[in-house]
């Protein structure tokens, strides 16, 4: 989903006019109107360019309603396009506060079909400030801001452009084509990976035909809307798509969306026993649920393919549908090493996103279980061979940096406690055979301990100068990867017990290793955790994230003589490690954070409650 922040430079000359001018509010009421909505943190929604062909979509239906409150990932609305009806996530969290296109209705690709608001009680005014029969004139056309112009030049082929995966992304690097040069093509098949400054992810083909050419390598970067690769509609074409090179295209500004390439012909596919039926993926879904046969339905989309309302309104004979051979989708790793082993995809039923087969799932079919690495020394050589030179950051760099600069105006205090840790380690060790984890026990005690204190479960919200309280206490923990790091969250450790938050731990960290972690997974932490104990760190600060009141940094855990009334001489060794806690001093004070340490320490030294 394509979203374009609201708050805008020019809004601030425009509120200056007012103030200096009065007689501009007897200008049009549009005018007024626009001023209105500017000054609410508002977030509008855009219609997605779904295939390279795309210039319009139809919003099949809208999954959220009015005031419903929407959270980063969450399925939004059903759009149907000239190739297909697919589901569109949100990438920005809030509350649904207007839908300007109804569900039946077309608008251009990057036109605004609705508005989230960032608090739900500016629903209200957003509605008031919003004539809906003029914002949908406006959606109708295609605005100046995202598309001024793209006239293409004709040619053979199809142009594969790289994706706008995320509202912030303006640019790609692609990490692996799946496909090679000669490559037959599927609409659905996933043909590249492309990493944005969100996570990595696998981009599928809207088109039929063949790889002709790959212009942008791996490891290179490209613009959103700019042509990466080129489909050829025949096998023949090949040469003749590779030898004339990338379509010319006169485009002012950079898009937000992929731009429109008309193709040379749509030949309507083959409905014959035994071939594929071109459908769309929502119009598949239907038939699926009714029980059709897609071969019975004669279809009303572009080149014959069958939408959504030919399944609806037509019938068939029942039948069971089953994937097209070939098309099961995997991520890379997975594909790598089922390649590798000789092992068929087909055969294994994947746990991923939308039944993609993950690494793990590949591993567990083969029985395999990952082995330690260990690298052996080698002579030292005369001289040692240090990087040089700038190096381009990755997405996920970029966003660590951007994230790290957005916090450093936030006036912050830190807290530090040692806690002895020998009933807690003991526990762990009984546990452990369960399959227990010390990040699961850690994130269940700061759980219990923020039960007590929610204060620093909060955070401020500078818009409304208002302390946010979070009804749900979610721990998100940082987990270093290469090249940077992500904070996979457990919901509600509160309430879950120690082996179901050790389960789910387990698997945020497979997935977030093999980048396959969702907006959801890793962006509603209420409160994080960083621990590097494991490498023998006595005391550290963590900087405070953004969106959230504290951050907690682990210290490891060392063996301490300290006074004890009981022991020899009135001393002995027991494990202690240093906590300490980074807080936004704009709503809690040191006697909060004092507070929630002492709850914290209470929890581990008496560690009993984190067995259930």
């Amino acid at each position: 989903m394509y979203f374009r922040n609201q708050i805008k430079w020019f809004s601030l000359v425009v509120v200056s006019v007012l103030a200096l001018r009065p007689r501009v509010l007897s200008h049009p009421r549009h005018e007024y109107r626009r001023t209105v909505v500017r000054m609410v943190d508002t977030q509008e929604i855009t219609m997605p360019a779904l295939s390279s062909t795309m210039t319009s979509g139809r919003v099949v239906s809208w999954l959220k309603s009015v005031g419903d409150k929407v959270e980063a990932g969450d399925p939004i609305i059903v759009v149907e396009s000239d190739k297909a009806d697919m589901e569109v996530e949100s990438y920005e969290e809030g509350f649904l506060a207007q839908v300007l296109i109804g569900e039946g209705e077309d608008a251009d690709v990057g036109a605004t079909i609705g508005i989230l608001a960032a608090r739900a009680e500016d629903i209200a005014s957003i509605q008031a400030g919003n004539d809906t029969s003029s914002a949908q004139s406006q959606a109708s056309s295609t605005p100046t801001e995202t598309i001024e112009s793209a006239e293409t030049s004709p040619g053979l082929g199809t142009p594969v452009t790289m994706p706008a995966l995320s509202s912030t992304m303006k640019s790609g690097r692609i990490v692996s084509w799946l496909k090679s040069v000669g490559d037959k093509v599927d609409a659905g098949d996933p043909v590249m990976v492309v990493e944005s400054d969100k996570a990595d992810m696998e981009v599928e083909s809207y088109e039929d035909g063949f790889l002709a050419s790959i212009l942008v390598e791996e490891g290179a970067e490209a613009e959103v809307g700019a042509p990466v690769g080129m489909l050829a509609e025949t096998e023949d074409q090949i040469a003749a798509v590779a030898a004339s090179g990338a379509p010319s295209a006169q485009v002012e500004g950079t898009p937000s969306v992929a731009l429109p390439v008309k193709p040379d012909s749509q030949k309507p596919p083959s409905q014959s026993s035994g071939q594929r039926v071109a459908a769309s993926g929502y119009a598949r879904r239907l038939a699926t649920d009714k029980g059709i046969d897609l071969s019975t339905i004669s279809g009303s989309g572009p080149g014959g393919r069958v939408v959504a309302r030919d399944v609806e309104g037509g019938g068939g004979k029942p039948a069971t549908w089953t994937p097209t051979p070939g098309a099961t989708t995997a991520t890379p790793s997975a594909r790598k090493l089922a390649k590798s082993k000789g092992l068929d995809l087909d055969k294994i039923q994947g746990t991923g996103n939308f039944g993609r087969v993950t690494l793990t799932d590949v591993e567990a079919a083969l029985g395999l279980v990952k082995k330690k690495v260990t690298t052996t020394a080698t002579a030292p050589s005369n001289s040692i061979q240090l990087p040089s030179g700038a190096v381009p950051m990755t997405g996920m760099q970029k966003a660590i940096a951007k994230n790290m600069e957005a916090t450093l105006a936030v006036p912050v205090f830190r807290v530090s406690k040692t806690i002895v840790t020998d009933a807690f380690d003991g526990l762990y060790q009984k546990l452990k055979p369960e399959g227990v984890t010390v990040s699961a026990l850690l994130a269940k005690a700061v759980a219990l301990a923020l039960e007590k204190t929610p204060l620093i479960n909060a955070k401020y919200d500078p818009t409304q100068q208002a302390i946010v309280y979070n009804e749900n206490i979610n721990v998100a923990m940082a987990v270093a990867l290469d090249g940077g790091l992500i904070t996979p969250t457990l919901k509600n450790a509160n309430t879950l017990t120690i082996l179901d938050l050790s389960a789910a731990w387990k698997e945020l960290v497979s997935k977030a290793k093999n980048k396959e972690l969702t907006p959801d997974e890793y962006t509603t932490g209420t409160f994080t955790i960083s621990n590097l104990g494991m490498f023998d760190v006595a005391q550290f600060d963590a900087i405070l994230p953004v969106g959230q009141g504290s951050i907690l940094a682990i210290g490891s855990s060392k063996k301490t003589i300290v006074p004890l009334d009981n022991a020899v001489m009135g001393m002995g060794i027991v494990k202690q490690m240093t906590v300490t806690i980074t807080c936004d001093h704009r709503i809690i004070s040191g006697a909060d954070a004092a507070k929630f340490l002492n709850d914290l320490k209470l929890v581990i030294e008496n560690p009993t409650p984190l067995a259930k």
